[in-house]
């Protein structure tokens, strides 16, 4: 499918990165660059109500075309990339007719993707690969999910012997720093559910996700010359090193899986006079997440009773489980479900270890299960999507459209 191809290489190009430190929304001007261009390109395909807002939050419409009353239905992606590596001048490379074997992203400076690495690379034999230089990540998370969203519209629009309902798409930003769905207007999208198309690997079925939290933990200390420091000099430093040591060593990233918590620290600066450092908490039990939440705060008061009042810790709730809200309407997911067996796809229903747009969006009215579009390795420069299985989320998406009228 060559316009799906073209479409997410000429998005993947364009530099979408977003700035957790910016209170804009978008949090990058660069994100209205894509923005405008596909609410145009919405149009182009004959997709009726596009808007774009002042927030550059995308919806448009394509009309039901059966005489009965059916439920809206949605379907969203994020057009950010992460802040976490470069999108800038990104240079996709296409690995036709895969061989299994390694894949020289940049050959000057030896980066590789290996399927001894990453083992998955081997389910993709034979298939047409799109990856990085090596110098960037890709951009599949999340302009693969709209290449496929808008690929199945027009595809609709052309093939109106296909009988669905009503049909929302919005494109939003500021996903990659858990802003994506905070002006999400949940009432003008209008869709009684809709899907997330976000996720990984073919197969995936998410209505599970992360409950989640950030946390900074800034610590103030006194600098004395240390050939005089004795009970005079507070070490931030080493204070937050004493912190950090507190914390359970197997809970973090690298040593979890499945549903399985943990706490990450992804940032640390500091000095003697000011140490600094901020985690994500992360957990798909409520309770679990409250108690992870809680023992932050009892190291801060046992350090804080040992040295003094030096330490201050802020934790902000970022998102919850959106199970609780697509438990009680499973058929959106049963749906979703039956839409993969019909094309011969096995469903993996797993939880998600992160968060979309939709697990705010549950919480915010809009239940919203989150459906794989295709890459791994997302955040970093061994990104890569095969082009079949992103061939594989239009029909999903089709499929999704066509038995939404069958089932209810």
């Amino acid at each position: 499918m060559q316009q799906l191809l073209d479409r997410f290489l000429g998005y993947v190009k364009i530099d979408t990165q977003s700035d957790p430190n910016s209170q804009t929304t978008p949090s990058t001007e660069k994100q209205w660059n894509l923005a405008t261009e596909l609410a145009y390109e919405l149009e182009r395909i004959g997709m009726k109500d596009v808007t774009i807002d002042d927030n550059a939050y995308i919806m448009a419409t394509l009309p039901s075309n059966i005489d009965k009353e059916v439920p809206v239905i949605g379907f969203i992606s994020h057009f950010d990339t992460t802040p976490d590596f470069s999108g800038t001048d990104v240079n996709p490379q296409i690995i036709k007719d895969y061989d299994g074997k390694d894949i020289i992203l940049n050959k000057e400076k030896n980066i590789v993707l290996s399927p001894d690495y990453f083992e998955d690379l081997l389910q993709y034999k034979g298939q047409t690969l799109i990856t990085t230089d090596g110098t960037t990540l890709l951009g599949a998370d999340d302009k693969a999910g709209i290449a496929e969203i808008v690929t199945a519209m027009e595809y609709l629009v052309q093939h109106p012997e296909i009988k669905h309902g009503k049909i929302r798409v919005a494109f939003t930003p500021d996903e990659e720093i858990g802003r994506g769905a905070h002006k999400f207007d949940v009432k003008k999208f209008g869709a009684d559910w809709a899907y997330t198309m976000d996720g990984s690997q073919v197969g995936e079925l998410e209505y599970e996700n992360f409950n989640a939290a950030g946390a900074k933990v800034s610590v103030s200390g006194k600098s004395v010359h240390p050939g005089y420091a004795k009970g005079k000099m507070i070490n931030a430093i080493s204070i937050a090193n004493e912190f950090i040591g507190i914390l359970p060593p197997e809970e973090t990233p690298q040593n979890t899986t499945g549903r399985e918590g943990f706490f990450h620290i992804h940032q640390i600066k500091g000095e003697i006079e000011h140490t600094e450092f901020e985690m994500i908490i992360r957990d798909h039990d409520r309770e679990r997440f409250e108690e992870r939440k809680e023992l932050l705060r009892k190291i801060t008061e046992k350090l804080n009773a040992v040295h003094g009042p030096c330490i201050a810790l802020e934790i902000k709730d970022q998102y919850f489980n959106m199970r609780e809200k697509v438990e009680p309407v499973f058929h959106i997911v049963e749906i979703a479900k039956a839409a993969m067996e019909e094309i011969g796809i096995i469903p993996i229903i797993k939880p998600i270890r992160g968060g979309t747009d939709g697990s705010q969006l549950s919480f915010m009215g809009l239940p919203c299960p989150n459906i794989f579009a295709g890459g791994h390795n997302f955040h970093g420069k061994y990104e890569y999507v095969p082009v079949e299985s992103m061939i594989k989320a239009v029909a999903v998406i089709i499929k999704i459209c066509e038995l939404t009228t069958k089932k209810i």
